[in-house]
């Protein structure tokens, strides 16, 4: 059930109905629970028990660590939450991969073995649950938030883990800051509906008019690397540059969006990533909720930057190898992964001798435009990475990008679609460009705050018509399903 189909309209309308409909707290956070169920049932039912496991087991463990008077206690609690957890997320995410690597490794030492393919069905949305009820029991630990107890908690705890616009592609939730919405009754005179309105048709444009226009081209390409010529890889990457932006931050505005008609607030998830003047400044707006996720729970745990610039190197590429792993369980994720982590660790050195600066605090002092074209540039090379196939066709797909591959330097023009439209796409690359500049500084949010009422309907409501018309006649899953 995706955001931009009909029928996903139309649950949500009757979600929404019901639940301001209803006169209390408790018959609404009841009713919220249900529909999320549903929601995700409509992916595939079976998996409506992991969730629920999921969410029976960190409750419980919140419960647990409140018991042990020692810290010993306390630590295995804690590392039987971790344990389940990562355990579910590894059978369901991991195994086939393992074994298949593991298959391979034996036969190329002379060990050939014949182990049975697993084929596995990935839940949709289980790296970004997990990550959630981990947050959960690791605050409880930490003394950061107290455990919710009785029917009613684990109500709330379920609604926390299951609530719909967020369950299957983020932003990951923090139980401190969504727990506490859910213990005082939402008011309709607080909801933002022009805001959230607003912010939907935004995430609808960018996913269907933009993103799932542009995959067209994308999937061209990248299935069947070198067989177009070299400004017409150059063009794939920068579409699909843009189509995952669009996608995912999309989803994210539409998530946010729906959670706001229903009263509850979730994290922000882009904060223009495109316009980062370095690395680590562009981690700083992507993904906002993983990457934070991973700085709190993980890289501050190894010691963040505290023991020395070698362990903080450490840790920066442990921390990028496990991001590439939760995206998925291939070595062209690991290696996307270690390849921002490394630049990550490069806009580091330097800056220890006195007068001397380091590469990122070089790029601050640059001219905005050079530093976001060398982050921009860094950043679309890890998407050739991240889109392609397998590591062989993405060395083949940056070959045919410099004119070093022999067949797509000899194909001066891609076959269709690009044959008769590339000036249109660079047209649509451009567009997008001023477009995004063009909403950095919230300027048009703030025109449309000004607008009365009823012309802003109107307003509102010719951008929808024109949306569903340049909407493209077929959805794709959002990218970000699959993780």
């Amino acid at each position: 059930m995706l955001f931009v189909e009909g029928r996903f309209l139309f649950f949500f309308l009757v979600t929404f109905l019901v639940h301001w409909g209803l006169p209390r707290n408790r018959p609404r956070k009841l009713w919220l629970l249900a529909c999320s169920y549903v929601f995700y049932g409509a992916w595939d039912w079976r998996f409506l028990f992991l969730i629920l496991a999921s969410t029976v087991i960190d409750f419980a463990v919140g419960l647990g660590l409140t018991r042990p008077s020692r810290p010993s206690g306390r630590r295995l609690w804690l590392a039987a939450s971790l344990v389940a957890n990562l355990s579910i997320l590894g059978f369901f995410k991991y195994a086939g991969f393992f074994v298949s690597e593991g298959a391979e490794l034996l036969s190329a030492i002379g060990l050939p073995c014949s182990i049975p393919t697993l084929s596995i069905i990935l839940p949709v949305g289980i790296s970004f649950f997990t990550f959630q009820t981990m947050s959960y029991t690791i605050d409880v630990y930490r003394g950061q938030l107290a455990p919710r107890r009785g029917l009613g908690g684990f109500l709330d705890f379920a609604l926390f883990v299951g609530f719909f616009p967020q369950l299957v592609a983020g932003p990951i939730v923090r139980a401190v800051t969504f727990l506490p919405q859910l213990d005082g009754k939402r008011l309709w005179s607080s909801v933002p509906v022009r805001a959230a309105l607003t912010l939907f048709l935004f995430g609808f444009i960018k996913k269907a008019c933009i993103g799932d226009q542009v995959a067209v081209v994308v999937d061209a390409v990248f299935s069947n690397v070198g067989a177009a010529g070299v400004l017409d890889h150059w063009l794939a990457v920068s579409l699909y540059t843009i189509q995952i932006y669009c996608d995912f931050s999309g989803y994210s505005d539409m998530a946010i969006a729906t959670a706001a008609l229903l009263g509850y607030t979730l994290p922000d998830n882009f904060a223009h990533p495109y316009l980062a003047r370095s690395i680590t400044d562009f981690w700083r707006r992507w993904h906002i909720s993983l990457s934070s996720w991973f700085r709190d729970y993980l890289y501050i745990s190894l010691g963040g930057n505290r023991r020395g610039r070698t362990r903080t190197f450490a840790n920066l590429a442990l921390v990028f190898l496990l991001c590439g792993l939760w995206h998925g369980a291939a070595w062209n994720f690991v290696l996307w992964g270690l390849f921002h982590g490394a630049f990550l660790i490069l806009e580091r050195l330097g800056g220890k001798s006195p007068g001397s600066l380091s590469l990122a605090s070089r790029l601050a002092n640059l001219p905005a435009p050079l530093s976001s074209a060398y982050t921009l540039l860094v950043v679309m090379v890890g998407w050739i990475l991240f889109r392609a196939g397998s590591l062989a066709e993405a060395a083949r797909y940056l070959l045919v990008m410099v004119g070093a591959h022999p067949q797509g330097a000899s194909t001066p023009q891609a076959g269709p679609p690009l044959d008769a439209a590339s000036a249109s796409w660079w047209l649509l690359v451009l567009a997008f460009v001023i477009c995004h500049l063009a909403l950095s500084d919230g300027r048009l949010k703030r025109r449309l705050d000004t607008i009365a009422p009823f012309p802003f309907g109107l307003v509102l409501g010719a951008a929808t018509a024109l949306a569903l018309f340049f909407a493209a006649t077929g959805h794709t899953p959002f990218i970000y399903f699959q993780f």
